[in-house]
């Protein structure tokens, strides 16, 4: 199927050229973007609220439903993915790498490989924010695609494919890089930058195990508040994997 190509974020944009290619493609390949059956529904993949608020006779939904069927998606297919490339890692640095190829920084450089950035339909204010260059709007509208593309195809495997060659397309020593930025650190970064002065206190407990080989179960408050929790073998990975699930969790609030 062949469609003509679209204008830049203009109300324009009801056809997408497919495929594309990645423009700055990895590991001596190259991507295109999959094709699309249903073109309403990568039209709604690619439209933010704001452009809908913005655009009162506009008549087709934002793509915040199909933000929220794509970031489940992508957390399966991460940990699927890590968990076959990977048979030998323990679970905690599986879930750090997980964190690091999923997180919001890396899921918009995703976006912007296969273009997202230039299809996006924004509001003014939201394009006079910078909205094409926000990673936190380039990381949704990947997820929003990623959706989409299930939606159109029903087809797991297709999806999987697409996803597993971006996945790829991560260099090694990146992804491992990233994974051992300390989660604490992160989570007391975005309770700093959110104004509360009490830094998370981490309550750890023994929760099971041997004597020699012990279970730890870590909660993280921040002024009462429970954020998060997490288990590992020693008292420093269950506080870590208890800062990991504190930030999935602002993540999938929209909070980071």
């Amino acid at each position: 199927m062949s469609t003509p190509a679209i204008a830049l974020n203009s109300a324009q944009n009801d056809k997408y050229q497919t495929p594309m290619q990645l423009s700055h493609p990895t590991k001596e390949t190259q991507m295109t973007l999959p094709e699309f059956n249903n073109d309403k529904l990568l039209r709604q993949a690619l439209t933010h609220r704001s452009y809908v608020n913005e655009n009162p006779t506009f008549r087709e939904a934002d793509n915040e439903r199909l933000e929220f069927l794509g970031d489940a998606l992508l957390t399966f297919l991460s940990g699927e993915y890590l968990y076959q490339r990977h048979p030998e890692m323990a679970e905690d640095r599986l879930t750090r790498r997980r964190s690091a190829l999923v997180d919001e920084k890396q899921l918009a450089r995703f976006a912007t490989e296969i273009s997202l950035d230039l299809k996006m339909r924004l509001g003014k204010g939201a394009l006079r924010e910078g909205g094409i260059t926000n990673p936190n709007l380039l990381s949704s509208t990947f997820e929003a695609f990623i959706g989409a593309y299930y939606l159109d195809t029903e087809d797991m495997d297709k999806v999987r494919e697409f996803v597993w060659q971006m996945f790829d397309s991560v260099p090694e020593n990146v992804v491992e890089t990233r994974s051992t930025v300390d989660s604490k650190n992160r989570f007391q970064e975005w309770v700093q930058a959110n104004g509360d002065t009490t830094p998370p206190k981490y309550v750890t407990i023994q929760a099971g195990g041997t004597p020699h080989k012990p279970e730890f179960l870590a909660k993280v408050y921040v002024a009462e508040k429970l954020y998060g929790e997490g288990k590992g073998k020693s008292k420093k990975d269950a506080e870590k994997n208890a800062a990991e699930d504190a930030l999935a969790k602002l993540k999938k609030r929209g909070l980071i």
